[in-house]
């Protein structure tokens, strides 16, 4: 198949929301909730099933379910969904699923228990844009542990489907940001959109000139981290510099509890918007002391 995907779907703030478990089955009622939280709050489109979704945690018919349900739910706001597997044969599975709910777009992690090599992540991507109309999103290397080069970067973008790429946050000064941004844009051309994670940094980012900001946290709490994007894009880096830093104390809890999964369902949970144990185990919510400290940071900052 042949596809030129529509780049302004990846654009703006993209908010990956929790897929809330209640005794070790999907809360439906919860998720819609926080899918319409979304709507509400405008953001430019919806990632389910990122990893903040625990997507990795799920089997194919979860997965289908959460896919139809976002897309049921998100009204005209764009939804992609996380496709990632171990298996090919389970990727084209879960590209099926999401192409029957609606989707608009995919996002597939190159997930895998053996290390893969360019080759074989680049073969996959193939796999799945030949056998999809669907754009696709490539994903970072948080949870996946494959770094992607430049030059994967290159010869990804010249897949026909390959919509945007999805590139991890890192300290760096302005400018560094500003040289980085610059190389991957001559690495991929204006035809590819450049999306920044780790909500940290995502200021920065957009500011360096990426397209979309994919926003793990903006999936509890989209308000602040919108704010932050407008102002970005209106071109007032000032003042996206200065949003962001409120929210200095969110992200040090981030690195405090080990990313930002943990500390989004604590979130969630202190809003009244998920229960408690709304992580698939074996994964766990923080413990009690824990999140307390969420629970004042976001009183603090007056998150609702």
């Amino acid at each position: 198949m042949t596809n030129t995907p529509d780049a302004s779907l990846f654009t703006g703030l993209s908010a990956f929301p929790l897929t809330p478990l209640k005794d070790e089955s999907i809360d439906e009622d919860a998720f819609v909730g926080l899918i319409e939280r979304l709507v509400l709050a405008g953001v430019d489109s919806i990632t389910a099933l990122g990893s903040t979704g625990s997507y990795a945690y799920l089997d194919t018919d979860e997965r289908a379910r959460v896919a139809a349900l976002t897309v049921e739910s998100a009204l005209d706001i764009p939804v992609f969904v996380g496709v990632g597997a171990l298996r090919t044969r389970d990727v084209l599975a879960n590209v099926a699923s999401a192409e029957a709910a609606g989707a608009h777009g995919l996002l597939l992690a190159p997930v895998s228990y053996q290390p893969l090599t360019d080759d074989e992540v680049f073969g996959l991507f193939r796999t799945v844009t030949e056998s999809t109309d669907l754009p696709v999103v490539y994903d970072n290397p948080g949870t996946t542990h494959f770094t992607f080069t430049t030059e994967l970067y290159s010869r990804l973008a010249g897949l026909d489907g390959v919509a945007s790429i999805k590139i991890p946050g890192t300290p760096a000064s302005p400018a560094g940001w500003e040289e980085h941004i610059g190389d991957i844009r001559a690495a991929i051309g204006s035809e590819v959109t450049i999306g920044i994670s780790g909500d940290a940094h995502g200021a920065e980012g957009l500011i360096a000139g990426c397209d979309a900001w994919y926003t793990a946290v903006g999936g509890t709490i989209p308000e602040p981290l919108l704010e932050i994007t407008r102002a970005a894009e209106l071109g007032n880096a000032q003042l996206a510099r200065e949003l962001s830093a409120e929210l200095q104390p969110l992200w040090d809890l981030f690195t405090e509890f080990g990313g930002s999964l943990r500390v989004s369902a604590a979130l969630a949970e202190h809003l009244g918007l998920v229960g408690a144990g709304s992580l698939p185990l074996p994964v766990r919510d923080l413990d009690a002391a824990a999140k307390r400290k969420v629970a004042e940071v976001a009183e603090r900052l007056d998150l609702a």
